[in-house]
Formats: structure tokens, sequence, C-alpha cells
């Protein structure tokens, strides 16, 4: 099973889309065990793509031999974002379609269809499976060295207010990538997997 997680940029950042591939243990008489995650793919797309354009490179990469018929979309849908949902599901892609709403909040929660997801708790799902050797980039992927760039930038500061942020830091530096395949793992994983029940720990 794939799974594919879109961040959608706006007209300084950039759209990022990410794949993994979700590994399983098969043992006999029980159900297959969750094994790892594979990146199999990252990508920023051209900055400035027009949205239209956006759905158009989605559906090729959906619609590939590899994935056709078996993979699932994260897709940010914070702020521009519900819009592009609209047309990603309007495109018929074949494959669901889950929009996720990233907050500064305490928990993930389902709201009207999709997920309100605080940014902490999708950084930490790609943290504990880098620590548990859980998340494997193959050094050859093609945007692998963008990727850990991204990976080495975003940080968690505290904030006046006592909350905290947590993005990339730097003039120049992104998080698009780590947000998609965040996304991707995310769907991938799910709470109970990473940590049983309750909310994933901050980071």
């Amino acid at each position: 099973m794939f799974e594919v997680g879109v961040d959608l940029g706006q007209r300084q950042d950039y759209t990022a889309i990410a794949v993994v591939e979700r590994r399983e243990l098969m043992l006999a008489y029980r159900t297959p065990a969750f094994h790892s995650l594979a990146v199999r793919h990252v990508e920023r797309l051209t900055l400035g793509m027009p949205y239209a354009g956006v759905v158009a490179r989605i559906r090729e990469i959906v619609q590939s031999t590899a994935l056709r018929g078996n993979c699932a979309l994260t897709v940010d849908a914070t702020g521009v974002g519900n819009p592009v949902v609209e047309m990603l599901r309007a495109a018929r892609l074949g494959c669901e379609i889950c929009a996720v709403t990233i907050t500064g909040g305490q928990r993930p929660r389902s709201s009207g269809g999709g997920w309100n997801v605080p940014k902490q708790d999708l950084i930490a799902y790609i943290q504990v499976l880098l620590e548990k050797g859980q998340l494997r980039i193959a050094r050859d992927l093609r945007g692998a060295r963008l990727l850990l760039r991204e990976l080495i930038d975003v940080q968690e500061k505290l904030k006046s207010n006592g909350g905290t942020r947590v993005g990339a830091e730097g003039r120049g530096a992104h998080d698009d990538l780590v947000i998609a395949l965040a996304l991707a793992c995310w769907k991938a994983k799910g709470t109970r997997d990473l940590f049983g029940p309750g909310r994933l720990p901050g980071i």
C-alpha cells in the first residue's frame, strides 16, 4: 500500500509531494504486522504552479502503474487547501482522499470529514519512525538530499506565550517536503501503531 502526502504551497511556498510504501511482516495465521515505511518518491513542484497543474501532476503519480488502485492521498487543507481538495475529489483520481488541517492545537481530532492535526504531532511521527529505524530513505532517491536538508532545518522553539513553534528556521529554509512526508507517514501509520492509545508525545 502506498501513501501520498501533499503539502500545498502558495505564492512563496513550494507544493511538495511525498510517496511512502508501507511494508508489512507476513506472519502465519495472523494479521500482517507493520514493519517499516520506505520513501519512494519526493518532489517539489515549480514555484507558483497553478493549482490545475498541481492536480494534473498528482493525477500522474496516483495513476502510475505502481500506485494505481493501491494508494491513498493525504492533503494539507490548511488555508487555500480546501478548494484544491475539492478539485482533487472532482478529478476522480481513483484513490481515497484525506484532508488534514494543520493546527497549533493539542491533539488530533476529526472535523467535518477531515482531520485537524497539530504540526508538532506530524513532525513527531517522522522523528519516532527514524529513531526506530522504521523510515527508510534510499541514498540514491532523487530529492533525498533536499529532504534531508529540510529534516535538519526543522526545529521546535518555545514562543513568548508558552506555546511552541515547529518549522524550518533560517533564511531560505523550507519544510514543505518534510510536511508532505509527515502527512504520508501519519496516514500510513496511525496513532495506535506508534504509541498505543492516546495522543502523540511532543518532540
